[in-house]
């Protein structure tokens, strides 16, 4: 829109437009495909600058030496219970934050100073005989490398300094993806994955003897919360049997004429405790399945009842939520 165009708007409230204006349809498909040339030419950059960086590493003996140099350093004053000093300017900076936010992570004492405010006496506190200089190359001014080295550093030190750096990690910082995935975690049982019975709806309930139709139970199940629908208080309808209803069927038919084919009775429900879990659950399937006994009621289509600790079957699984179909074949 011209400037002068949206002054005017301005001037007049009664004709502001509802939604503002869309500056993007300006821009037409040729214009739209050099941006993503320009982005992916310079994520195709930043790729070559690690590539670079990781054959330095891996082949330089100098620059070897001093990422070996830099650890003995750090560990050396982590061990005496000294303090990391990182300085930095500009995007170095803020790169060199994160470095000490990652050392500090893994409980290695460090702190970011900024060389001006080093300048002006934030230095003094740092002994001039009690100061370890070191520097390890990168092959660009890359902030994309430097944060690629810094984070081999620190995981490195922390490597050297803790027999599990993974656990040092989860006590400082439990909510990063690291100290998420160092934390232990318990087997997930079958009891929570499954459907409480209770709350499957029941086709028609309430509304006297009137015999279920298919357009019921397809009504029925589009109102389920879980896609599970019975048919009476011991029959059910797993969620895959309903999508499993033929378009050529007569929604107006019985559901009692393809009932033997979807709906499964209570007595042929397949029992495992709540309290076993998902893998132990598999591993039974698995090796009933060796069996011809085991194949014919262990197959698609099969529900599994979940037993409680009451002994009551109070939820349903379907055997395809915990098996893949080559397992099942």
């Amino acid at each position: 829109m011209p400037l002068s165009s949206y002054a005017q708007v301005q001037t007049n409230p009664l004709r502001l437009p509802l939604t503002p204006p869309n500056f993007w349809d300006g821009l037409d498909k040729e214009a739209d495909d050099d941006i993503i040339s320009l982005a992916t030419h310079v994520i195709a950059t930043e790729r070559d600058a690690l590539a670079n960086l990781h054959n330095l590493y891996q082949s330089d003996p100098a620059a070897q030496r001093s990422f070996k140099q830099a650890l003995h350093v750090m560990g050396k004053t982590s061990r005496q219970g000294g303090r990391i000093i990182v300085s930095g300017m500009g995007k170095s900076g803020k790169i060199g934050q994160k470095f000490v936010a990652t050392l500090n992570s893994f409980g290695i004492r460090s702190a970011f100073l900024h060389p001006t405010e080093a300048m002006h006496g934030d230095l003094a506190p740092i002994p001039s005989t009690e100061v370890d200089a070191f520097g390890v190359p990168t092959p660009t001014s890359s902030t994309t490398t430097a944060l690629a080295l810094t984070d081999a550093l620190a995981l490195a030190l922390a490597r050297r300094l803790h027999p599990n750096p993974t656990e040092i990690f989860h006590h400082y910082h439990p909510g990063g993806a690291i100290g998420a995935s160092a934390a232990p975690t318990a087997p997930q049982l079958i009891g929570s994955i499954a459907t409480n019975v209770d709350d499957v709806p029941i086709i028609l309930d309430g509304q006297g003897p009137k015999s279920p139709t298919v357009l019921d139970a397809l009504l029925t199940a589009a109102r389920s919360a879980s896609g599970w629908v019975r048919a009476s208080s011991d029959t059910i309808i797993a969620p895959r049997q309903i999508q499993r209803i033929g378009r050529k069927v007569d929604l107006k038919e019985p559901l009692s004429s393809i009932g033997h084919a979807i709906v499964v009775e209570k007595l042929d429900w397949i029992s495992i405790p709540a309290a076993n879990s998902i893998q132990e659950a598999q591993e039974w399937i698995l090796s009933m399945r060796q069996t011809s006994r085991g194949r014919t009621f262990l197959k698609p289509g099969t529900i599994l009842g979940i037993v409680d600790s009451q002994k009551c079957v109070s939820g349903v699984v379907e055997i395809e939520e915990i098996m893949t179909g080559d397992q099942l074949q």
